[in-house]
């Protein structure tokens, strides 16, 4: 095969494999049978039967690529007004600490747009325009490690020792 199977694709992606299905059609119109075409393309002989299928019952147009099958995404100006809206901070949109959650950002789009985003969408579209996740780099000030590790080594065994066993019936 030419190309893997599969989704994901980007536009250059559809692109590409949209020439290929036009190429098929030209040897469809030259009459060429779908064992040379599967050889000459170096594509499957079930995605020739198909693309000749679809070739005949709707011409040329029924082989076209038909866009991404994904959610709509935002256009460059919503993307533009979605990152000023999250360098403003949660605080802003009504959430009670500085936390920019996926869930959050989803929210939001939401609320902005009326465009509906899965939390692994809402995790794709920020990668794709450059956003990361962060981790804070210094622990709170009000933390005090020494108490931490006495609580370690007192509290959380007898803690755990407590535990009731569940009883039978």
């Amino acid at each position: 095969m030419r190309y893997a199977q599969g989704g994901g694709l980007t536009d250059a992606g559809r692109a590409a494999r949209e020439r290929i299905r036009l190429q098929a059609v030209e040897c469809f119109e030259r009459g060429e049978s779908n064992r040379e075409i599967v050889a000459g393309l170096r594509v499957g002989e079930r995605s020739v039967e198909r693309w000749r299928r679809q070739w005949r019952e709707r011409g040329k147009a029924g082989v076209l690529s038909k866009g991404s099958p994904g959610r709509p995404r935002l256009s460059e100006k919503q993307s533009v007004k979605l990152e000023r809206e999250l360098e403003r901070g949660p605080l802003v949109h009504g959430w009670v600490d500085q936390r920019s959650t996926l869930a959050r950002v989803k929210t939001l789009i939401g609320r902005l747009f009326h465009v509906s985003y899965t939390v692994e969408g809402t995790w794709r579209l920020l990668k794709r325009h450059g956003w990361s996740w962060q981790q804070p780099t210094r622990r709170a000030i009000e933390r005090d490690d020494d108490a931490v590790d006495l609580w370690k080594k007192e509290g959380w065994p007898r803690v755990r020792a407590s535990r009731r066993l569940a009883t039978d019936g």
